[in-house]
C-alpha cells in the first residue's frame, strides 16, 4: 500500500515539475519535457543494441528477427 501511495505522489509531483519547466524553458533550445521525466517510478524504455546485419535483413532483405524477451523481475 504504501508503494502505490508513493507512486501517486510522485505522478502529481512529477507533473508540476514538468509544467514547471515547460514553462521556464526556451522552446528553440530545448525539447518539451514530460512527467516521466522526473517520475522515479516511470519506467523507461531503453533501446536495443542490435548488429549491422540484423538492420540489413530488416530493411534490406524484408526479414524481422524474432522479438528478444525482457527479464521481468
Amino acid at each position: 500500500m504504501l508503494d502505490g501511495r508513493q507512486r501517486h505522489d510522485w505522478s502529481i509531483a512529477s507533473a508540476v515539475m514538468a509544467l514547471i519547466a515547460n514553462i521556464h524553458r526556451d522552446p528553440k533550445r530545448s525539447r518539451r519535457l514530460n512527467p516521466s521525466d522526473f517520475d522515479p517510478f516511470a519506467k523507461r524504455q531503453r533501446p536495443i543494441k542490435v548488429g549491422v546485419s540484423v538492420l540489413k535483413d530488416v530493411f534490406i532483405d524484408g526479414k524481422f528477427p524474432p522479438m528478444p524477451q525482457e527479464a521481468h523481475g
